[in-house]
């Protein structure tokens, strides 16, 4: 049994954090059951010139920059899709998602639009995107805009992946949010809704806001935050007679100190709900010669727990890392709109 099939055997469901086919190939031998996108990885794709033939037909349709780059991730999502709709089909929608993420640009600064406009273009483009697709997961930010449109696009039968989530106060408004559609929609049994909580960039924060922490809590706070969500998911959900698992995804699981090992998040949340690595991480895990067994229970000892508890501003580290998630959420939009530019000018 390779290290990636024992994390796989142990309860967790792996997900390719890439649409990138050559790599979703590679991963599917690996156990990959399913993938996730963003506009970084679409650019970093366009980028390599593989698609440069798709991308050159759309744009002699006479396709605006923007209108490309979303014809291209669209394509690119579609193609992931087929790969992984056999593991849909075969558990009846369990599994088998590839996640297709909305317009970052209504998280943009320069966005105008009220809570309620963006609620209402989260709505529109979800139910957009969704149409026509069996397997593909509408990706949707855990922000004002975003949890306000949750409730609606559940109700219409669009299944879910909630971003940028970090703490448990966006875990219970986005939750909450899709259990009210979730009651609103005709065919219940058809819906999944996944709560993504980011772990690694909660301590590159510590490290550098809460400096105090000791030795035993620093590099903890991500995995202690996302495995109470974990906890308080697995809670609210075990009593609501649905078909189809409601489940956390682990993601930001690439570690970002040398001095870590590269799978120690992914050892962490062994064992149960969804991760979603980079192909790097899967990588790496793959030739560690590690076996992974359930971890997802397992906490520090109730010291660390208290002094992070005591040390980290909760209320504050959302505030700080929301900020720099939509900087990060909205510029890889604006850097792909212009790689389209840039690919109009040269494939002329």
């Amino acid at each position: 049994m390779t290290p990636l099939q024992s994390l796989v055997a142990a309860g967790t469901k792996l997900w390719l954090d890439s649409v990138d086919p050559d790599e979703i190939a590679k991963n599917r031998g690996f156990g990959a059951t399913g993938a996730t996108s963003n506009p970084i990885i679409i650019a970093d794709l366009l980028k390599t010139g593989r698609f440069d033939a798709d991308v050159k037909a759309f744009l002699a349709k006479g396709l605006d920059d923007e209108a490309v780059a979303w014809a291209m991730t669209d394509k690119l999502v579609k193609d992931a899709q087929a790969v992984f709709e056999p593991v849909w089909k075969e558990t009846q929608g369990d599994d088998g998602w590839v996640s297709f993420e909305l317009d970052p640009l209504l998280e943009d600064a320069a966005c105008m639009l009220t809570v309620q406009e963006k609620a209402a273009q989260y709505v529109k483009l979800g139910k957009k995107w969704a149409a026509g697709h069996t397997n593909r997961m509408i990706k949707v930010p855990a922000t004002p805009g975003g949890l306000a449109a949750l409730e609606e696009l559940v109700a219409a039968g669009v299944c879910v992946n909630v971003t940028l989530i970090f703490s448990e106060r966006q875990y219970f408004a986005a939750r909450d949010a899709c259990w009210r559609g979730i009651q609103k929609c005709p065919n219940r049994d058809t819906i999944k809704t996944v709560y993504s909580i980011f772990v690694s960039r909660l301590d590159v924060y510590t490290e550098k806001v809460v400096p105090e922490l000791s030795q035993s809590a620093q590099g903890m706070v991500g995995i202690v935050n996302a495995k109470r969500i974990w906890k308080l998911n697995a809670e609210f959900w075990a009593n609501k007679g649905l078909k189809l698992k409601q489940e956390m995804i682990f993601a930001s699981t690439g570690t970002k100190k040398k001095e870590d090992s590269p799978w120690k998040y992914v050892e962490a949340f062994s064992g149960s709900d969804i991760e979603t690595n980079p192909p790097g991480t899967n990588k790496l895990v793959q030739n560690s010669g590690w076996t992974f067994a359930r971890k997802v229970d397992e906490m520090p000892k109730p010291s660390v727990l208290e002094e992070i508890d005591k040390k980290v501003d909760m209320k504050k580290l959302e505030e700080t890392l929301m900020e720099e998630g939509l900087a990060k959420f909205a510029d890889p939009q604006k850097a792909l709109i212009a790689l389209i530019g840039q690919k109009r000018a040269a494939l002329k």
